[in-house]
């Protein structure tokens, strides 16, 4: 039987709540969830991709389902590497919606093979976005009630 095997892509800079409770409401889906961090030249990060690397695989170290890679180009291609037939992203608003139904869409083009799986945030964290998180830290705001528990945005 085929193993269930889906990437779940993003900047993660930083993680946040919202992307810890879609990973973990995905997890009984699959058999392996990696969480791939997407390396973008043309995007400046707030965080290096090592410390959001390290606090990604703190927050789900008791998890043997997840693991945590890096990786650049597409993220089908990425997907092809891991043998994933699934994407995985979390959907907030409307606007996410259309964006990632175009991605979806032309990903399906691309690789048909492999399925993008939305999943919505639990209402009380749809507002949360790492743009917003950094947008806290950078006027000298409190983002701990944002982030998984553990992280500290100051290490």
């Amino acid at each position: 039987m085929n193993r269930r095997i889906a990437i779940f892509p993003g900047s993660f800079d930083p993680i946040t709540k919202g992307h810890e409770n879609i990973l973990l409401r995905a997890l009984p889906l699959f058999d392996e969830v990696i969480i791939s961090i997407g390396k973008n030249s043309l995007k400046q990060s707030y965080f290096t991709i090592e410390q959001r690397e390290k606090w990604i695989k703190q927050v789900f170290s008791k998890e043997p389902k997840v693991r945590v890679e890096i990786y650049t180009g597409l993220t089908i291609d990425f997907c092809k590497k891991m043998n994933a037939d699934y994407i995985l992203r979390g959907l907030r608003t409307s606007a996410d919606f259309e964006f990632e139904k175009a991605i979806a869409q032309n990903n399906k083009v691309m690789a048909p093979e492999i399925e993008t799986i939305f999943i919505l945030p639990v209402s009380e964290l749809s507002a949360i976005n790492s743009t917003i998180v950094r947008d806290i830290i950078r006027n000298g705001g409190n983002a701990a009630p944002f982030v998984p528990e553990g992280i500290d945005l100051k290490s």
